[in-house]
């Protein structure tokens, strides 16, 4: 392996799909160079790419594991990246919550739910691990000071309940609090920093990183570029690449700039683009995941998506076509998206179903007011004014109604398997709360590929690149086919500290 430049590797990319090239284009490339007769400008104990859920739970425990001198860069104004705008939903198995409700689980359940999500081709090992270790990443965001519903939710292809989710609902009621509790610990964190390359050692190891001051994210700036050597090495937790439209129609080239996308702006993929120049492995960039629970009436992730992820179980998603439900309302996200985007009028056209919810129940969410508020979701006092509204078939859509009301009666749903545990008493009766439906562009479970230490594995060598390691979304091959929802924050957090635990050793 010695005889071979990893920096020759950059035609490697080329393997990606015929437009990678033309998604090179849009994020600016990073280019990575030798470190031999490089100026340093600084000298950095643990460096860390990526200000989310992964990169700041990493940073917090490499405080706890003795380092000194701890820095995190993000490319943005802002803190927290995409995890700062994702739900704020965290499944963990055998929880604190779930012993007090009386909930059994375990972390062989949660790992065996997560396989059927995947299809077959998810990292058992890594989803073991990480399992293992979500209590973990949950006691760090208590102890930071994060703040969680009172209630659990199971969320799509759970068997259980499992998933808190912070009060303000979004993944900001964890980001920040991790944020002010890492600088509290000492941790230095740099803004407007753009990674712009590795510095490689003789021995093909990444001893280093060129960060870019002063960028303002989509323009082009003069800000001065800092050699940066990482005494214990670098970990990447750049995110995904959900808004770097190229790339993602290279996977599949249905997922057009027509296609919504819950994802930050900042979710380009240039970290993950250099680790591949390295010789990192790509697994499964053609699995990206959309959203079922998006709504096509609002742009991003919304109002409507944790709405719709909380009522989801006592609720039913109507074709407006027919009037009849045509999918298990918690099924995975892939199967619900798959379905919603098969609902079409006569001609073809995409006619967004509709999630009809008692109002009664519905309002024990918060997002139903802002819902409602908004016009990105209705209120109606009958259900003929619904279907009126709606211009779904009156009879059809009561009787689906009635046969639904009965699934909750018995507990048994005939029509599409349905778990009832979450319905149990929540007939849908008026007044009810309605959202369409339409999935968005939301998770991709393609990067590079990562050990159960979080190392990049070396596609050459099957080997770790020495003094580099990768944690959260930028990582692929973990989920599979599809991800279960909240499995992302306990995968970020607890892969970003397996990551400084790997350092501290090495």
């Amino acid at each position: 392996m010695s005889n071979i430049d990893l920096l020759g590797r950059r035609k490697f990319i080329a393997g990606l799909g015929a437009a990678a090239g033309a998604a090179m284009v849009s994020p600016a490339m990073a280019v990575s160079e030798k470190a031999d007769g490089v100026k340093w400008d600084k000298e950095l104990e643990v460096v860390i790419i990526g200000s989310g859920f992964a990169g700041l739970a990493a940073s917090i425990e490499a405080i706890k594991l003795g380092a000194k001198d701890v820095h995190i860069f993000e490319k943005m104004a802002y803190f927290g990246g995409n995890s700062a705008i994702n739900g704020g939903l965290f499944a963990v198995p055998g929880s604190p919550k779930q012993a007090e409700k009386g909930i059994k689980d375990s972390v062989e359940r949660m790992v065996a739910d997560q396989l059927a999500s995947g299809r077959g081709i998810a990292d058992e090992g890594l989803l073991r691990h990480v399992a293992s270790h979500a209590n973990e990443a949950l006691q760090m965001t208590l102890e930071a000071g994060a703040e969680f519903h009172p209630y659990l939710q199971q969320l799509g292809g759970h068997s259980v309940a499992r998933t808190y989710q912070t009060t303000v609902s979004c993944g900001a009621g964890i980001t920040q609090p991790l944020l002010k509790m890492s600088r509290k610990m000492g941790v230095h964190t740099h803004n407007r920093s753009k990674f712009e390359g590795f510095l490689i050692g003789k021995n093909n190891e990444v001893v280093g990183v060129k960060m870019r001051e002063n960028y303002h994210f989509g323009e082009n700036q003069p800000g001065k570029v800092l050699n940066i050597r990482a005494k214990r090495g670098v970990i990447v937790a750049t995110g995904g690449f959900a808004q770097n439209i190229n790339l993602r129609m290279a996977q599949d080239p249905t997922l057009t700039a027509e296609v919504g996308c819950t994802n930050a702006p900042g979710a380009t993929g240039e970290g993950m683009f250099e680790m591949f120049r390295l010789g990192a492995v790509p697994v499964h960039l053609a699995h990206i995941q959309s959203g079922p629970w998006a709504s096509p009436d609002e742009g991003g992730f919304g109002y409507v998506s944790n709405y719709s992820i909380f009522n989801f179980p006592h609720s039913i998603a109507i074709n407006r076509l027919t009037g009849k439900r045509f999918m298990n309302e918690i099924a995975d996200r892939k199967t619900r998206a798959d379905a919603e985007l098969s609902c079409r009028d006569e001609k073809g056209n995409a006619l967004p179903p509709i999630l009809i919810t008692s109002f009664k129940d519905s309002k024990k969410h918060p997002n139903t007011a802002k819902v409602i508020k908004y016009n990105v979701g209705w209120k109606f006092d009958s259900v003929e004014e619904l279907a009126s509204h709606f211009k779904v078939p009156l009879k059809e859509l009561k009787a689906q109604i009635k046969e639904y009301n009965e699934y909750v009666k018995t507990g048994k749903d005939t029509q599409f398997g349905k778990n009832m545990t979450k319905a149990k008493d929540k007939y849908i009766q008026a007044p009810f709360t309605v959202v369409r439906l339409w999935p968005k562009v939301h998770y991709c479970q393609g990067g590079v590929q990562v050990t159960k230490k979080a190392e990049v594995k070396d596609s050459f060598t099957g080997k770790p690149i020495q003094g580099l390691y990768a944690a959260g979304e930028v990582c692929g091959g973990i989920h599979g086919v599809s991800r279960l929802g909240s499995c992302s924050i306990p995968e970020c957090m607890v892969m970003g500290m397996t990551a400084v635990r790997s350092m501290m050793k090495a």
